[in-house]
C-alpha cells in the first residue's frame, strides 16, 4: 500500500523489451535506503516488485496486463519517473490508501497557471469519471491530488507549488498521457451497491449516505 507523497523522482536507465513485457531499471537515490529485493515501489503510481538493485539502480519487470492498462507502453530511456516506497506499518498516511493497480488512463487537455498553483484537467474514460467526486482524491502518476471540478468527459486538479516540484507531472505537456488510480473506497462501494447479494439486504442510495460514505 502507498500513500501517494511521492518521495523522489527518478530516471529511466534501461529498457530491455521482451516480447510483450519490460525489465525495467530506474535510477534512484533516497529510496534504495534499506531496499530489499521483492519490496514493493510505486513507479508512475504502478506497483512493482524489486527483482535485483545496486546503489544508485533498481530493477523491475512490468507484466504484459500492465503494459497494456498503463502509459508504460511509452515509456522511453531518461524519462523521469514519480517514486514511493511502500507504506511502513508505523508510517503516516499523509495522501490517501493508493494501491498501485491502475485503472486506465488519462489524457491532459488542459494546463494553466492559477496563482502559485498549476490547473490541469484529463480526459478519460466513463468507467473512470463515475468514480470521482469533486474534493475526492485520485492517484495520477502515484500522486495524491484532491478533485477540484468533475463533470462527464473530464476532471480537474490543482497542483501546489511543493508537489509542482516534488513531482513529474507539471512538465507535462497537452496530450501527454498519466496513470489513473480511483480512491480504493470509491471501488468497493460501488461493487458493494452493485452486487447481486446486496439486492434484498437493504443496501441503497440512502444507506450508504445515511452510513457516511
Amino acid at each position: 500500500m502507498f500513500t501517494g507523497i511521492i518521495e523522489e523522482i527518478g530516471k529511466v536507465k534501461s529498457i530491455v523489451r521482451q516480447s510483450n513485457s519490460i525489465k525495467l531499471t530506474v535510477s534512484a537515490k533516497k529510496i534504495m535506503s534499506d531496499m530489499h529485493i521483492g519490496d514493493s515501489i510505486s513507479t508512475n503510481g504502478i506497483c512493482l516488485t524489486v527483482t535485483t538493485f545496486d546503489t544508485d539502480s533498481f530493477t523491475v519487470d512490468v507484466m504484459p496486463e500492465t503494459m497494456m492498462m498503463t502509459n508504460f507502453k511509452n515509456l522511453k530511456l531518461n524519462d523521469e519517473v514519480n517514486l514511493e516506497r511502500a507504506l511502513a506499518a508505523n508510517g503516516r498516511l499523509g495522501g490517501h490508501i493508493v494501491s498501485g493497480h491502475i485503472d486506465g488512463i488519462g489524457t491532459i487537455i488542459k494546463k494553466y497557471n492559477d496563482d502559485k498553483a498549476i490547473r490541469m484537467s484529463f480526459s478519460t474514460t466513463p468507467e473512470i469519471l463515475e468514480l470521482i467526486v469533486k474534493k475526492g482524491s485520485i492517484a495520477i502518476d502515484g500522486i495524491s491530488l484532491t478533485v477540484t471540478d468533475v463533470n462527464s468527459t473530464s476532471f480537474s486538479v490543482s497542483i501546489i507549488e511543493h508537489t509542482q516540484g516534488e513531482t513529474t507531472l507539471t512538465s507535462k505537456k497537452i496530450g501527454d498521457t498519466v496513470n489513473l488510480e480511483n480512491d480504493v473506497i470509491a471501488k468497493y462501494v460501488q461493487r458493494l451497491f452493485h452486487s447481486d447479494n446486496n439486492i434484498n439486504k437493504g443496501i441503497s442510495l440512502d444507506f450508504l449516505e445515511s452510513n457516511g460514505f
